[in-house]
């Protein structure tokens, strides 16, 4: 599974982003190679107390504190678990939560925007896989997630969407998507509508519906059915039965979205009600393990000890996975009147972002967060005086709060489709709506308007609202503050991020995403001759008929009768009594049904044949179980003999499969096919659009996609030197294709086939098809073709001796080879052209042979 997270040959991720498939590598470790462990026997192991200064620092325990607990291990674990004044002196509570738990419990910290919830959803699948394919064994077949509030219950859906065959194989993703059952827990239910002790289930719930707390039941849960007297009873009992439709699932693992709610600022109150619900669980069925999910993996300060992975802010900024922020988080003492400020900021706001749109025609927005409906109020003229003065109608601005009588209901609507590109509205006013769980990518900016006096890490999340990032997009995010505003995003950075505003302002991309766009979706295919080799069964001769076997002697057990001996010449104090006696008993038996069933498991045929011939051979007698192997010979005798066969084929390989794109519909309505790709920071430069080559590219060349991602600059400089040579008469040359940005067998079908030192068969796709002009009368596409790959001259030597010698043991040769194989099936219609070059550049002569090829025609 973690294999087909990777393409095989490119090392591309197929789905899952970098830190995601890190988070899911470290959690099967711990599965799988650590045993699932209590992180607390984790610290032992890792930090043993033979070296007692490193076990007390990996802790997090204070100097002041391990004195204070006389530098003993017993008084200090036994004060952090009982001594409440003891934790709150020496701020221990996130290490209490870590050593007080009694089940395995982690928390993968993944910063906002790297994919927590696909996260949790690969997590589940591939336990689900694995307890699918080892029925026996240790893995999770049931799941519940839990989400604070509805906001994020929402995101949750998010599950349902995932394209689940690119974590899973194919062969696991089939069964899985037979099995699994989704489940989202709904008002005004009762139960939760799971089948009773049942598997496959992902049961997606809040913490509000299902907790051991009568008092969160409300009334719209428990009907009408009983008196307002009873209503306590009710509620106790809507909430049993939830839980005990939860605790019938065997093999369950339960995951905290947003963990930071159960953690975090929510560890002293939240955090007892959703651990009592877990701890009830745990108690009444097998708990596998609890996973959080969490961005936020401090506690005032403290580092959460459950932390097994992080992947901070700064990181997600330099991998692209969030928006820069360099240089751009703004702060403004305006003297406690906010009309300057907000005035500026709208201002700001469209001369820097007004004309700014994601690559699918989305305008840039930002949202602007006010701490009361008053403030709202009283600051919507100004809002409404500086749009028109920038050229902006009113119209843009959308009110989202939660008073329902200034929020009307085709507000929220809205709010909601604010992801359209076609959504009117640019600027977006908030009061207690757009934090957590609001995931809008077109939000270029936020601004925090007038200090929060209680803020609970409010500043924060409204802040990094406008980090998300989008393939394609280059522009960053911008966060204005006030001067107080500023100090509380610092300290809650450090709090919950361990991270500065200087530090995210110094954060630069390492990795980057761009949007790839299909140009031409009509690409010709190029049909080919295939040798195709097929692996068939022969016809078993005849009916298959079982001879009974012989009477074999069942191996005897041998007795050997030791006594204890004074030691003498050897170390042992056993010594043998007499010879070893052999006990014969009578075998083993089976009856005709089980050996059948046993069978045909086994050989995959029709039961009642065999059924059949055993009732012939033994009627009504039971069988040796040893028999069964004599049976199983003459049965893979009959039926398994095989033959192979080659035939040569037509096959049409598409150089580019629209329907492995992703499609969107552009702002006038079109439809449009994208890819994401991602690349370091440091080949930027190898990248090459179509419109940056548009005006030496009269007769529109190549560029079946936008942009083209080199390997390497050869590669660039020969596509560049070929549209030069190209530019004033193309002679013979209907078109030219850059093939090997992509290799997804779901985007082409252009890759050949080779066996790599291991024996496991690859793909790969080669750099360049030049297509000549078709003959007269012929249909596009149908002409000759050149294939060409640029290497590097370090390979010379052995690609071309292992050529000669038709003997490949390098992978380049293995790829040549295969290459040329197509070439001597397709004599007449294709060619295979090596470059090699010593530097890193292609010389101009080069280029001119491969034209010169398609020229004569070969």
């Amino acid at each position: 599974m973690l294999e087909w997270a990777c393409e095989s040959e490119t090392g591309s991720l197929r789905f899952l982003r970098p830190p995601q498939l890190r988070a899911l590598e470290t959690y099967w470790y711990l599965r799988l190679i650590e045993g699932t462990p209590h992180v607390a026997d984790l610290y032992q192991r890792l930090f043993p107390v033979d070296d007692l200064a490193s076990h007390i620092e990996a802790l997090g325990v204070p100097e002041a504190a391990f004195k204070a607990a006389n530098y003993n291990l017993e008084t200090l674990d036994e004060r952090i678990r009982a001594d409440d004044d003891f934790v709150r002196s020496f701020r221990l509570e996130a290490l209490r939560e870590t050593l007080t738990l009694g089940y395995p419990s982690y928390i993968l910290a993944l910063a906002m925007g790297a994919g927590k919830t696909i996260l949790i959803g690969a997590i589940v699948a591939t336990e689900f896989g694995m307890a699918l394919d080892e029925p026996g064994g240790p893995f999770v077949q049931n799941a519940l997630v839990f989400a604070p509030g509805k906001t994020i219950l929402e995101s949750l859906r998010e599950l349902s969407a995932i394209p689940y065959e690119k974590v899973l194989p194919p062969r696991l993703h089939k069964a899985f998507a037979a099995s699994v059952k989704l489940t989202f827990t709904r008002d005004g239910e009762k139960d939760v509508p799971v089948i009773r002790r049942s598997s496959f289930n992902v049961v997606v719930t809040n913490t509000e519906k299902i907790r051991i707390q009568k008092e969160s039941i409300r009334k719209s849960d428990i009907g009408r059915f009983f008196a307002l007297e009873r209503a306590d009873e009710q509620r106790a009992e809507v909430a049993n039965l939830r839980l005990q439709a939860i605790a019938s699932l065997p093999h369950l693992a339960v995951f905290s979205d947003e963990a930071h709610h159960t953690y975090g600022q929510s560890l002293d109150a939240e955090l007892k009600k959703v651990r009592k619900t877990v701890d009830y669980l745990a108690a009444n069925t097998n708990v596998i393990c609890v996973v959080n999910t969490t961005g936020t993996p401090y506690f005032e300060r403290q580092p959460l000890r459950d932390v097994v992975i992080w992947y901070g802010l700064s990181e997600g900024i330099r991998d692209g996975i969030l928006k820069d922020l360099a240089g751009a988080i703004q702060s403004y003492d305006f003297a406690g009147d906010p009309r300057p400020y907000v005035a500026h900021v709208i201002e700001d706001f469209f001369r820097d972002y007004g004309a700014v749109r994601l690559p699918n025609g989305a305008p840039a927005k930002i949202a602007l967060y006010f701490p009361q409906t008053n403030d709202l109020k009283a600051l919507r003229p100004v809002i409404d005086e500086v749009l028109l003065r920038v050229g902006q109608s009113p119209a843009v601005c959308l009110v989202n709060t939660s008073d329902a009588a200034l929020t009307k209901a085709a507000d929220i609507d809205a709010f909601n489709r604010l992801n359209d590109p076609a959504s009117p509205h640019r600027v977006v006013l908030l009061v207690n709506k757009g934090t957590e769980g609001w995931n809008c990518p077109s939000l270029f900016a936020c601004a925090l308007v007038r200090r929060l006096k209680t803020s609970n890490n409010f500043v924060l999340q409204a802040a990094t609202r406008c980090l998300r990032q989008v393939p394609g997009n280059t522009h960053r995010a911008r966060v204005y503050l006030s001067s107080d505003n500023y100090g509380i995003l610092d300290r809650q950075l450090q709090e919950t991020y361990g991270e500065s505003i200087e530090s995210l302002k110094q954060s630069v991309f390492e990795r980057r995403r761009a949007r790839v766009v299909l140009r031409k979706l009509d690409v010709p295919p190029l049909v080919i001759t295939k040798v195709i080799r097929t692996v068939t069964r022969r016809a078993a001769p005849g009916a298959l008929t079982l001879v009974r076997p012989k009477a074999a002697v069942m191996p005897a057990l041998l007795e050997t009768t030791f006594t204890l001996a004074q030691q003498e010449s050897t170390r042992s104090v056993l010594q043998q009594v007499g010879e070893a006696v052999s006990i014969e008993g009578p075998p083993p038996l089976l009856d005709i049904r089980t050996a059948a069933v046993d069978l045909v498991a086994h050989y995959r045929l029709d039961l009642w044949p065999i059924y059949d011939e055993l009732g012939r051979l033994y009627g009504h007698e039971d069988l040796a179980a040893h028999e069964l192997d004599d049976l199983a010979a003459q049965i893979e005798k009959h039926q398994g003999e095989y033959e192979t066969t080659e035939e040569r084929v037509d096959v049409a390989l598409a150089l580019v499969r629209p329907e492995g794109f992703e499609r969107e519909l552009a702002g006038d309505g079109s439809a449009i096919y994208t890819a994401e790709i991602t690349y370091h920071k440091d080949k930027e430069h190898l990248l090459l659009s179509w419109d940056a080559l548009r005006d030496k590219n009269p007769h529109e060349l190549g560029f079946h996609y936008t942009p083209y991602a080199f390997d390497s600059n050869p590669e660039k400089t020969y596509f560049d030197l070929l549209l030069t040579e190209l530019e004033i008469d193309p002679g013979e040359v209907e078109d030219v294709y850059f093939t090997g940005g992509f290799t997804d067998p779901g985007k082409t079908d252009f890759f050949v086939e080779y066996k790599d030192e291991k024996g496991k068969w690859r793909r790969y796709t080669p750099d360049f098809v030049i297509r000549r002009k078709p003959p007269a009368g012929g249909a596009p596409g149908s002409g000759q073709v050149l294939i060409v790959e640029i290497k590097a001259e370090q390979f010379r030597a052995v690609i071309e001796d292992e050529m000669s010698t038709r003997r490949a043991v390098s992978r380049e040769g293995r790829k040549a080879l295969a290459l040329k194989r197509w070439e001597e099936l397709n004599p007449d219609q294709l060619k295979y052209h090596l470059i090699f070059t010593p530097g890193t550049t292609v010389a101009a002569d080069r280029v001119q042979e491969s034209l010169r090829l398609v020229e004569e025609g070969w």
